[in-house]
């Protein structure tokens, strides 16, 4: 993944950028080869080649790396940082080592998830190529003289082949607007330079990580998928399934708000303050302007999500293409709880301002109204009391109570967490002493480690450790941790591994004291991920194949907290 905080885009192994949605994440893609389309934006060896590629440290600047007959070739990838609300730049350099290299190179857009071809293309006179695709306005520059239009008309195509002599580089630079593109064209050297020195402005030194490499390329992940508006949106892509032919396919290109609040409270224990304001500020926007109607997610500038439809595509294997999520209709009481939790990380660190406290307040209120109702959970299934959402709440209403600026209102929110753990411990504990997933259902799941983890209980309360035994026995093999058991198949044949669920693992272990065992679960699940270093949602252990959409914001999160805490013993707050 290459993004700029405003949108994201993939590049494929072969070096065609497969996935990109402008002018926003949310937008229509307008390359979308990766979920069946045709559009791509392709640079590629010519002859046969074997792949590689590596990120620059503390960047998302992407190298494809390629050994060939003839020698190595190199194209470096970036969005330029930090990206404009209505302007794409996509930045791509070819560089030749020892000897020349040959590249044959597309570029392809089709707006619209495919439906609006390239039209109105020409060259202007500064030696750029100038068109228009659905909406957006395109100017393609840099080492274009050789391109040639294909398929003259609403389905333009720009194709050409280039050689780059040996010891040299040349660059590409795709500029993609919602208005006309005007004035001199773009310096690439100067774009280049400036987005380097973003990132390094950026991405803090992170040396307290007992995994300082990792810890910096999840917090880069996750500053590349947050927008100037702070929101942050779960993943980059639409409809990568979690397992083929199983029909869960979905759509990522949203802020969930409680994803947003797991990041915030991992750039606290960070120790580092950009994206927790960031996280602060879009939550706190969201309850000021929804209170207890609080949706469990917006699109990033926090406009309802659409509603789910199907599009006219193949679909990546072993799954179908859609849009839009039917989150939009759910209730998710934890997604209050862990606003507070947020709050309580940022009050820690002073970053929380008038209008912060005031939508702790509206979260806290919130929570008083609507904690006996059903909810959809943090798995959004069926509506039930869902015992994670309702202790979420607890550790929330504790949490923000130690930090309160009023000793009335913490006694008020202590008080209201008193009554709900009180109702939930009479109603949702297993014969076994452990918490059960709600009153109704007596299985285990893996979210119910979260509470204790966040100070719902004290880390020695009798169910927690029940409950963290009981989890470690039932829904765990080899160091992988599932979410809960659909029916009587081996776990892994029903679900991929929740990389997120190992590192919670990880920090419940840690929590207890034992160490050995916290930091084999966080290696073992840090090392599931592709050679780029991205997380999906889920993990085939007997595949070793990422499954879902990527990146999965809340893993590299985790990743980043537990990387945080491991470090270091716990601290009880």
């Amino acid at each position: 993944m290459i993004a700029d905080g405003e949108r994201g885009a993939l590049v494929g192994p072969r070096g065609g950028i497969v996935w990109m949605c402008a002018p926003r994440w949310d937008s229509d893609a307008v390359f979308t080869s990766l979920v069946g389309g045709q559009s791509l934006y392709a640079v590629t060896p010519a002859g046969r080649f074997v792949w590689g590629g590596y990120y620059e440290e503390g960047t998302l600047i992407w190298h494809n790396r390629w050994i060939t007959e003839h020698g190595i070739i190199e194209c470096r990838d970036a969005l330029a940082f930090p990206g404009q609300l209505d302007r794409a730049v996509v930045l791509r350099q070819i560089i030749a080592h020892e000897h020349p290299a040959h590249v044959d190179v597309v570029l392809d857009p089709r707006a619209g998830f495919d439906r609006q071809g390239l039209r109105s293309v020409h060259r202007a006179d500064q030696g750029a190529w100038t068109g228009r695709t659905g909406e957006l306005h395109l100017r393609w520059s840099g080492e274009v003289a050789k391109a040639k239009v294909r398929q003259v008309g609403r389905g333009s195509r720009l194709e050409m082949s280039l050689t780059v002599p040996a010891g040299q580089s040349v660059d590409l630079v795709l500029e993609l607007a919602s208005q006309p593109l005007r004035g001199e064209l773009p310096d690439a050297g100067k774009l280049w330079t400036a987005t380097h020195a973003q990132w390094a402005d950026n991405v803090p030194a992170l040396e307290e990580s007992i995994a300082t490499r990792d810890s910096r390329h999840a917090y880069v992940m996750l500053r590349g998928l947050t927008s100037s508006s702070g929101g942050m949106v779960a993943a980059a892509t639409t409809s990568l399934p979690e397992r083929a032919d199983a029909g869960r396919n979905y759509d990522y290109r949203y802020a969930w708000v409680r994803d947003q609040c797991y990041a915030g409270q991992a750039a606290a224990a960070a120790g580092t303050d950009a994206l927790l304001d960031d996280a602060v500020r879009f939550v706190s926007e969201r309850l000021h302007a929804d209170g207890p109607k609080l949706a469990p997610a917006y699109t990033v500038d926090g406009r309802p999500v659409p509603d789910q439809r199907r599009l006219d595509l193949p679909g990546y294997p072993g799954g179908f293409d859609l849009v839009g999520n039917w989150v939009n209709r759910q209730f998710q009481l934890d997604a209050l709880g862990e606003s507070l939790l947020l709050f309580a990380a940022a009050a820690r660190r002073d970053r929380l301002d008038s209008a912060h406290w005031q939508a702790a307040e509206i979260a806290a209120e919130a929570i008083a109204q609507r904690w006996p109702e059903d909810d959809a959970g943090i798995w959004e299934i069926d509506n039930r009391p869902w015992t994670h959402s309702r202790l979420t709440c607890v550790a929330g209403l504790r949490a923000v109570a130690r930090s309160g600026r009023s000793q009335t209102q913490a006694a008020d929110w202590s008080g209201l967490a008193d009554a709900i753990l009180a109702d939930t411990a009479a109603h949702a504990v297993h014969p076994s002493g452990r918490w059960q997933r709600s009153p109704d259902d007596p299985g285990m799941d893996a979210a119910l480690l979260l509470p204790t983890i966040r100070g719902a209980v004290p880390a020695d309360d009798p169910r927690a450790l029940q409950t963290l035994d009981g989890y470690l026995a039932e829904l765990t093999q080899d160091g992988y941790g599932y979410r809960f058991r659909h029916d009587e198949r081996p776990l892994g044949d029903a679900e991929g591994a929740f990389v997120l669920c190992g590192f919670v693992a990880a920090l419940a272990l840690h929590q207890q004291g034992r160490e050995a065992e916290a930091t084999r679960w966080f290696e073992r699940n840090r090392a599931a991920c592709g050679s780029p270093g991205l997380y999906s949602e889920e993990y085939d252990v007997a595949e070793r194949q990422l499954r879902g959409n990527l990146p999965q914001a809340f893993v590299h999160a985790l990743l980043l907290e537990s990387a945080s805490r491991l470090g270091a013993p716990w601290d009880a707050r």
